[in-house]
């Protein structure tokens, strides 16, 4: 259903005002090489106060505690993004992936347990990759042996961001050896507490440690820990890696195009010591203007997926443009500033834990923003994705 222009005229005008006088004024600073207590600390505090007002699940059903239309997710995001809000970066897996599943695929005891606890702060981490089975997700190895009413799980996890603070988990084992690839394998939700997981943080290139590998060492898991059918699960997580190619791309496209982009034009509009703007370098103003061109038609493009995924008329492969457009503008453009910032954006050695990768802290941006060309399906995966599923190219021949 259509929203007024005049409802939300209103609804941003509710949004910003609000966002002026809650957003705290220093959590850059605060939150800039913080320790990993006082972080988890912030963000479940954010989240509560995002809850409050009705905004920290916008894109889940009324029932759950949601409702938006996707006109009013649009200018919810925006406003976030132009006020400067914190990113629920603790949350995303949880709000995100755990929600989605669920809400598709899960049993009504399983929405019931997780759904309400989710918005009281349960955090939720994704258990999909492995050390040999990463762009190929299918050639995972973790093994569920199923004995009576529980399942036996073994294995290892990889890159699984947020494991260190998760009290749940999406698992994807191996239920049934002898079947086809994607035929054998079955979707969990994991509680964190259960004897036999090793949880080890990895330090990643720009300091810090969201990564993780999981060891799954005679895990139980309880059958009513199974979402959707037994050996069933890689239909199950389709639906998990399509919310990180959906509306979580509409909220970082208006953050790269309302925050990062606003951030690197003032960088650019600063006098150096010989009283030059880089701004008025016109090699300089040529890029900043056809990045401001790119970043306009992804949020356009963003803004078209959730429409069109809303109203049933979703195309193939156009989530997966949108999320390969986004993670590789993303890469060029803190490449650029990386650049034209200079010697000042190497000497910036935090960034603040609750932003994301748009935060200013260039040269961390830039290492971060290779993150996103390889989780959720590589970009080689989304033009294999695209070129297969959008255009209708002969699929790739396997590999001998």
């Amino acid at each position: 259903m259509a929203v007024p222009d005049r409802d939300l005229a209103e609804f941003r005008s509710t949004v910003g005002d609000w966002c002026r006088a809650n957003v705290p004024k220093d959590w850059r600073r605060a939150q800039a090489g913080a320790p990993e207590e006082q972080f988890v600390a912030f963000q479940k505090a954010w989240f509560q106060e995002l809850r409050q007002v009705g905004w920290a699940v916008p894109h889940w059903p009324a029932e759950w505690g949601g409702g938006m239309s996707v006109a009013e997710q649009i200018v919810l995001y925006q406003e976030l993004a132009a006020n400067d809000a914190p990113r629920l970066v603790l949350a995303f897996v949880a709000i995100h992936h755990a929600a989605s599943t669920l809400l598709v695929a899960g049993t009504d005891e399983q929405r019931r347990c997780h759904l309400p606890a989710i918005l009281d702060g349960e955090l939720w981490v994704q258990g999909f990759s492995e050390p040999d089975a990463g762009s190929d997700l299918a050639s995972l190895r973790t093994t569920g042996r199923r004995e009576g009413d529980v399942f036996v799980v073994n294995g290892q996890k990889l890159w699984s961001s947020g494991a260190a603070h998760a009290d749940w988990c999406l698992l994807l084992v191996r239920t049934d050896p002898g079947a086809p690839k994607r035929e054998g394998i079955s979707y969990f939700l994991m509680d964190m507490r259960t004897p036999g997981i090793d949880v080890r943080p990895i330090r990643n290139a720009n300091g810090e440690s969201h990564f993780c590998e999981m060891f799954l060492d005679d895990v139980v898991i309880p059958v009513s820990g199974l979402v959707g059918p037994e050996h069933g699960g890689w239909r199950v997580a389709q639906e998990t890696l399509s919310a990180e190619r959906g509306m979580t791309m509409l909220e970082l496209s208006e953050r790269l195009g309302r925050a990062g982009f606003t951030w690197l034009l003032e960088a650019c509009r600063v006098r150096g010591p010989s009283g030059d703007r880089l701004l008025d370098d016109p090699v300089v103003a040529d890029r900043l203007a056809a990045f401001e061109i790119e970043v306009a038609g992804l949020r356009s493009l963003c803004r078209r997926v959730v429409e069109r995924h809303e109203a049933g008329a979703s195309a193939p492969a156009e989530a997966s443009i949108a999320k390969l457009l986004y993670s590789e503008l993303l890469q060029r453009v803190m490449d650029f500033a990386t650049e034209v910032v200079g010697l000042e954006a190497h000497t910036q050695l935090t960034k603040p834990l609750s932003s994301g990768w748009e935060s200013g802290a260039w040269m961390l941006d830039y290492i971060g923003s290779y993150e996103w060309t390889i989780p959720g399906g590589t970009s080689e995966i989304q033009r294999t994705i695209i070129g297969e599923r959008g255009l209708g190219l002969p699929r790739e021949p396997a590999a001998r």
